[in-house]
């Protein structure tokens, strides 16, 4: 079996990273499991219960070989006197049942599966040896995707361990006791057996991931039901002070399991399933504190992420911005980490371009040149904004990159020349001296609601993007000027029947850096792939491409007060015709 599991991870590609596994006896398996623990550190073992009918279950290497010692506490427990032998075999199969459908691996005596259904075993790879026709059918009705079998076939005829053996020893003409692993290794590359992989359910792979989610305000804390009804009833002038006090708090709250994400499902028949996990901080706090008190908390949602069989994870909103932007937290997690802003960028872009079209009020571009537009982006020295603006110099005919870090502005400049020498750049440290000439502006900071550009200045039809979180202009500027489209970014709607909790989008709606945890999780890029602030613009590039391979498509442009329909977007181009002709 450890042939096996060394052979479908080199033909899967991370199959095992970070899986739960489930044996159903490590003392069997002693040298899988130390193979296992080379993908995986999620091992459990269920010896004591299925030996000594205990409802206890061994969660590392270091627990089984204490076990297999007599030295583990385990051995010696004993349940009350007054349960009953039946209650006590029931709560035994109770315990084993439950860690089936924790697990993501399960690795067991074939016959000893045949008690478990489609709840125990649904999506499960399971790693056994001889699985006749029969077998395989059951595995099938049980919705397991992969059956790993330790005995290799040939002739159309299953090789169990005993008629391995028997081989093996009529080829080397050596007793039993004296074959060594040379002696395999001889027959198995001689005959070119390999275990057999099998999908009892066609061409299906599940893959894991975590995203990181906080409270963007005060009034996110009001969604939890004991906190709205406390702050409706608590006299006016305390309520202020209570939220407040609770803000603090929270942001030294541990994390926690907001919401499982449940049901996508690419074109290309790969799965998804993963976890938003919520730290307490509000922006206000996560800058009020040390990058170091941010780092903590992302390294135990890292943690907790990895205990859940995550492969990757995701940091969302200001847990991305803090600090060297996620560089230290890759370096630190037990896991890939990704800050999502490549595809924020892309799903920025791409939003704008869509608005554009739809608003119509750009002059058609002439051949394969630049478009006649001038585009603007308030914070281009952050990660985001640096991305949208090297991407930006290839559409447009002049590019303005607003920031109040001159030094960045510059180097940013440069770099871009470098890359795009006919590009025109011109550089800013106020977004409102050019508002007025602008057909699109991106505003990508971390001002956490300071205001960045005037909206009276925006020239009627611009659109403007507001990728920032919490966003850069407030309902208030919006309704200011009806003439101006303001779009919050680039939400991307993910393929499949998609099931998770509230997270402020319409259902199966995903801001773009969750949706770039989820593309690369289907992908099974299992990797630091957007860390620090200097994003490469070949993977904003290869995001939105991969995004579109697993069905990611762009949701309905919405603004503050929710989706834009076509009599929206029609509604404010006519006002911005008519403005520009007054």
């Amino acid at each position: 079996l450890e042939w096996a599991v060394r052979h479908a991870q080199a033909e899967l590609g991370h199959w095992f990273d970070n899986a739960r596994v489930l044996f159903f006896s490590g003392l069997a398996h002693q040298k899988l499991a130390l193979s296992m623990a080379e993908y995986t550190p999620n091992l459990r073992f269920a010896d004591p219960l299925l030996q000594l009918g205990v409802p206890k279950l061994l969660g590392s290497l270091d627990a089984l070989g204490l076990y297999a010692a007599g030295a583990h506490a385990v051995a010696g427990w004993a349940p009350p006197r007054l349960v009953p032998d039946v209650l006590r075999q029931q709560w035994a199969q109770h315990t084993l049942r439950r860690a089936l459908r924790h697990a993501d691996v399960v690795v067991a005596p074939v016959h000893e599966l045949d008690p478990m259904g489609l709840e125990e075993l649904a999506g499960k790879t399971v790693i056994t040896t001889t699985v006749n026709d029969e077998r395989l059918e059951q595995f099938r009705e049980r919705g397991v995707h992969l059956v790993i079998d330790g005995a290799p076939q040939r002739d159309g005829h299953v090789l169990d361990p005993a008629l391995l053996d028997a081989m093996i020893i009529a080829a080397t003409g050596k007793a039993g006791d004296q074959l060594l692993d040379d002696d395999y290794l001889d027959v198995l590359v001689g005959e070119r057996l390999a275990p057999r992989l099998l999908r009892p359910n066609g061409q299906r792979r599940l893959n894991r991931f975590a995203f990181v989610i906080h409270p963007l305000s005060q009034e996110y804390f009001k969604k939890v039901r004991p906190v709205e009804v406390l702050s409706q009833v608590s006299p006016p002038a305390l309520v202020a002070p209570m939220m407040d006090t609770l803000e603090k708090v929270m942001a030294w709250a541990p994390p926690f399991v907001y919401s499982r994400v449940e049901g996508i499902r690419s074109p290309t028949g790969a799965e998804a399933e993963g976890w938003l996990i919520s730290v307490g901080g509000t922006p206000k706090e996560i800058m009020a504190h040390a990058p170091e008190f941010t780092y903590r908390r992302l390294l135990a949602a890292a943690e907790m992420a990895r205990k859940l069989g995550a492969q990757i994870m995701g940091l969302g909103a200001f847990t991305k911005v803090v600090g060297d932007a996620g560089v230290t937290v890759a370096r630190r997690a037990p896991l890939p980490i990704t800050t999502g802003n490549s595809y924020s960028a892309s799903g920025a872009l791409w939003a704008a371009h869509d608005a554009l079209l739809r608003l119509n009020l750009l002059p058609k571009p002439e051949g394969k040149g630049r478009v006649k537009f001038q585009a603007m982006v308030v914070g281009a020295t952050g990660a985001i904004g640096a991305a949208c603006a090297r991407l930006l110099v290839r559409a447009a005919e002049q590019v303005v990159l607003v920031s109040p870090e001159t030094a960045k502005l510059l180097a940013l400049k440069r770099s871009i020349l470098r890359e795009t020498p006919d590009a025109r750049v011109v550089l800013s440290a106020q977004a409102d001296e050019h508002l007025a000439q602008m057909d699109m502006v991106v505003t990508a900071t971390s001002g956490a609601g300071k205001k960045v550009l005037d909206i009276m200045l925006a020239k009627p039809g611009c659109v403007i993007t507001d990728v920032a979180r919490p966003l850069d202009l407030s309902p208030e500027d919006v309704a200011k000027r009806p003439d101006v489209l303001v779009i919050e970014s680039g939400e991307v709607r993910l393929p499949g029947d998609v099931r998770m909790k509230n997270i402020g989008l319409p259902p199966g709606v995903a801001y773009a850096c969750l949706a770039e945890t989820i593309v690369l999780a289907l992908e099974g890029r299992f990797e630091n792939y957007t860390v620090g602030r200097a994003i490469e613009w070949e993977k904003v590039h290869e995001i939105y491409k991969l995004g579109l391979k697993h069905g990611m498509q762009l949701a309905a442009i919405s603004g503050v007060n929710g989706v834009y329909s076509d009599d929206d977007i029609a509604r404010v181009r006519a006002l911005a015709l008519a403005a520009r002709a007054g």
